[in-house]
C-alpha cells in the first residue's frame, strides 16, 4: 500500500509539472522574442511640497506639487500637480480621491524639450499604527492613467489607458524622545499596472527610500534622503535604474476651530 501511494504521488507531481511546463511554453516563447534585458542608469533630483489641510474633524484637502530633474539638476524629468479630498474613518484610517496631471519631458528637439501629458484619477486608503518607537504607514493607491504617447518622437495627442495599483509601506523610527529631533525613514513602494496597453509585464516599478524626517514647526516638516527607482519601460526589455536625491516638504495646517490632536505627515504625496 505504501509503495502504491508513493507511486501515485510521483505520478501526480509529474502530471502537475507537465501541465505547468506546457502552460508556460507560450510565455517562454514570447519572452525569447524580446531583445536582451537592458538597464539604463539615471541620477535624479526630486523635490515636492505636499499639503494636507484639515478643514474639519473628518475632512482634509490634499494638494501636491512635484518636480523631478534628470542628470541631477541638468535636464527636466517631470512636473506633477495633484489635488484631492480625504475623509478620516478613524483617527488612524483615512480614504481619499482626486485628480493629478503630469508633464513628462520627452526628447530634445530644436534645442527645446517637448512634454507629454498624463491625466490621472486616483483613490487611496491609508492606515497608520505605532509599533514601539516605530510609526508604520500602509497606503494602497489605485490610479486610472491616461498617458500620451509619441509618434516619430513627437507628441501624438493620443493616449493609452492603464490602471495602476500601488502599495507603500513606510516606517518612521524615533531616534530620540525629543520631538524636535529627526526620525529615520524607511519606505518601499511597489507598483503594478493592468489594461490592454500593458502587453509585457504587470510589474511597473519599485521604489526604495532611506532618509530622515525633520520637523520645522508643528505644521511643517521635510524628508531628505536617497531613493532607488527600478522601472520597466513600455517596450518590455529596458529598465530604468534611478539613483535619486529626494527632498519632500510636508505642510499640515489646521483650518478648523478645535484642535483636538495633531496628525503626523502621512507621506500621501509622491508621484
Amino acid at each position: 500500500m505504501k509503495k502504491g501511494t508513493g507511486s501515485d504521488r510521483r505520478k501526480t507531481l509529474y502530471t502537475i509539472w507537465l501541465i505547468v511546463t506546457i502552460a508556460l511554453l507560450p510565455i517562454r516563447a514570447y519572452l525569447q522574442q524580446l531583445p536582451p534585458k537592458e538597464v539604463i542608469h539615471f541620477t535624479q533630483f526630486w523635490t515636492s511640497i505636499n499639503a494636507n489641510a484639515r478643514i474639519s474633524d473628518k475632512w482634509s484637502i490634499l494638494a501636491d506639487f512635484h518636480m523631478r530633474r534628470n542628470s541631477f539638476l541638468k535636464e527636466p524629468g517631470f512636473y506633477l500637480i495633484r489635488t484631492g479630498a480625504a475623509y478620516r474613518l478613524r483617527p488612524n484610517v483615512a480614504v481619499a480621491a482626486g485628480y493629478a496631471h503630469l508633464w513628462s519631458a520627452g526628447e530634445k528637439i530644436g534645442g527645446k524639450y517637448f512634454f507629454l501629458n498624463e491625466n490621472r484619477v486616483y483613490e487611496q486608503a491609508i492606515l497608520t499604527h505605532p509599533a514601539g518607537k516605530i510609526n508604520m504607514l500602509h497606503r494602497i493607491r489605485n490610479e486610472q492613467r491616461w498617458i500620451e504617447y509619441t509618434v516619430n518622437n513627437t507628441p501624438s495627442g493620443e493616449f493609452r489607458f492603464t490602471n495602476r495599483v500601488r502599495y507603500l509601506l513606510s516606517l518612521r523610527i524615533s531616534l530620540s524622545d525629543n520631538p524636535k529631533y529627526p526620525q529615520l525613514v524607511l519606505a518601499d513602494e511597489i507598483m503594478l499596472h493592468f489594461g490592454k496597453a500593458v502587453t509585457h509585464s504587470n510589474f511597473e516599478q519599485n521604489r526604495i527610500f532611506i532618509g530622515f524626517n525633520q520637523p520645522i514647526s508643528k505644521s511643517l516638516s521635510f524628508d531628505i534622503g536617497y531613493m532607488y527607482i527600478y522601472q520597466l519601460r513600455i517596450n518590455g526589455y529596458q529598465y530604468n535604474a534611478s539613483n535619486v536625491l529626494r527632498l519632500f516638504f510636508y505642510y499640515n495646517p489646521y483650518w478648523r476651530k478645535q484642535k483636538h490632536d495633531h496628525a503626523k505627515a502621512n507621506n500621501h504625496g509622491d508621484d
